[in-house]
C-alpha cells in the first residue's frame, strides 16, 4: 500500500495537480472570507470562520473530483492498469494507497486555513473569544466529508477510462449525497419522514459535527459511506478477472 501511496503523491506533485488544488481552494475561500462584501468576516463583525465550512463542501465537490478523476481512469487509458494489477500487492492495498494519497492532498489543502483561525483568534474582542469546540468540530466534519468525497471519486474513476466522465460522475454523486436528501426532506408530503430521508444525506451529519457535538452516529455514517464506495470500487476493480 505504501509504495502505491508514495507513487501517487509523487505523481500529483509532479503534475502540479496538488498545488493547483490547494491554491484554488485557498484563493476561493480567501475571497469569500475576507473580500466579498456579503460573506466577509470583517463586515459581519463576528469572530468565526463559518463561511469557510459552509463553502468548502461545495468547493470540494469540484476539487476532489478533479483530484480523483485520474486515479484509475488514467491507468486504464495509458495501458498501465494491467501492470498495476500484476504487482505483488492485494487489490485492497492498491485502492487504499490511491485513497489515502488523495485524502492527504486534500488535508494539505485544509491545513493552511488554520491561519484563518489564528487571525480571528487575534481579532476577537477580547482576544481568544472564539468558540473553539465548534471550530475543531467543523474541521473534523470537513475532513470526514472530504474522506467520503474521495471514496466517491475513486469509484467514479474506476468505472471509466475517461477522466472527464469520471470528473462529471464524481461531481454528480458528491452533489447528490450532499444535498439531494435535504431537498427531498423539505417536501411537505415527506413531513412525517423528513428526518429519516435527510439522515441518508451528508449535509445533516456534517452540520451536526460542525456544531462541536461529536455523535457516534454521525461518525458511523461517514465511515459507512466510505466503506460502501470502497467496496463498490473493489468490485469494479475485481471485474477485470471475470
Amino acid at each position: 500500500m505504501f509504495s502505491i501511496l508514495k507513487k501517487e503523491i509523487r505523481s500529483y506533485l509532479s503534475s502540479l495537480i496538488a498545488i493547483i488544488v490547494i491554491v484554488v481552494f485557498l484563493i476561493a475561500n480567501g475571497l469569500f472570507l475576507w473580500v466579498f462584501k456579503e460573506t466577509n468576516i470583517l463586515d459581519a463583525g463576528y469572530a468565526d470562520i463559518d463561511p469557510l465550512f459552509e463553502l468548502a463542501p461545495i468547493i470540494f465537490i469540484f476539487l476532489i473530483s478533479a483530484i480523483t478523476m485520474r486515479s484509475f481512469s488514467e491507468e486504464k487509458k495509458s495501458g498501465t492498469f494491467e501492470t498495476l494489477t500484476t504487482k505483488p500487492i492485494t487489490d485492497l492495498s492498491i485502492i487504499a494507497g490511491k485513497y489515502f494519497a488523495c485524502l492527504i492532498i486534500v488535508i494539505f489543502a485544509i491545513l493552511p486555513t488554520l491561519v484563518y483561525y489564528y487571525t480571528i483568534h487575534t481579532l476577537a474582542v477580547p482576544a481568544g473569544n472564539v468558540d473553539t469546540g465548534a471550530l475543531w468540530g467543523s474541521y473534523l466534519g470537513l475532513i470526514l466529508l472530504s474522506a467520503g468525497y474521495v471514496s466517491i471519486g475513486l469509484f467514479s474513476s474506476v468505472i471509466t477510462d475517461n477522466q472527464i466522465v469520471s470528473f462529471i460522475v464524481s461531481m454528480f454523486l458528491c452533489f447528490f449525497f450532499y444535498s439531494t436528501f435535504d431537498y427531498l426532506g423539505s417536501f411537505s408530503f415527506f413531513k412525517d419522514t423528513d428526518f429519516f430521508i435527510e439522515w441518508f444525506g451528508i449535509n445533516l451529519h456534517y452540520k451536526n459535527i460542525s456544531r462541536g457535538v461529536i455523535d457516534t452516529r454521525d461518525i458511523i455514517y461517514f465511515l459507512s459511506l466510505i466503506v460502501l464506495f470502497t467496496w463498490l470500487t473493489k468490485i469494479i476493480f475485481n471485474s477485470r478477472k471475470w
